[in-house]
């Protein structure tokens, strides 16, 4: 079985650096075999903060883009947690999905499938996750996204 950097490169997708936290926190903590991720904002590959509130800024197609980007950042740090061997990630345990939405928006669902479709389609059984899609009146700096993890590592 090929490991998750191939299965990364055969997808044509490579991590972006993981990025160093913005305030006082650190970008993850490792107990035991669990290592938790800080949550993740949403931007694009140039590092352009993707913001906006869904349900009024932007579509569900946008927000899930946005959270497949967050996902992308969430293995970036997993990457830099394991001294860069992604190979050392058993499996995706757990997101939280924080979706800055207007109070009518329902499809916080959706947008965070982004994410959890990526996670799944790049690293098989692996990717599967519990979860949790909410919405949030804002976020910082005005991202549209925001998602932390729960991973186990070897």
């Amino acid at each position: 079985m090929a490991g998750h950097e191939a299965r990364l490169r055969e997808l044509g997708i490579e991590l972006p650096e993981a990025s160093a936290p913005a305030a006082n926190y650190v970008p993850f903590v490792q107990a035991g075999g669990l290592l938790y991720v800080s949550g993740q904002i949403s931007m694009d590959e140039t590092g352009r903060l993707i913001t906006g509130k869904l349900g009024a800024d932007l579509d569900t197609e946008a927000g899930a883009a946005a959270a497949k980007r967050c996902a992308l950042m969430l293995l970036a740090q997993v990457k830099a947690a394991c001294d860069g061997d992604l190979d050392r990630l058993k499996r995706v345990v757990k997101l939280t999905g924080f979706v800055n939405s207007t109070p009518d928006f329902t499809e916080q669902p959706k947008v965070v499938n982004g994410a959890s479709d990526f996670l799944v389609e790049a690293l098989g059984e692996a990717g599967r996750h519990a979860r949790s899609a909410v919405s949030a009146g804002a976020l910082p700096l005005g991202v549209a996204v925001e998602i932390e993890g729960i991973f186990e590592i070897a």
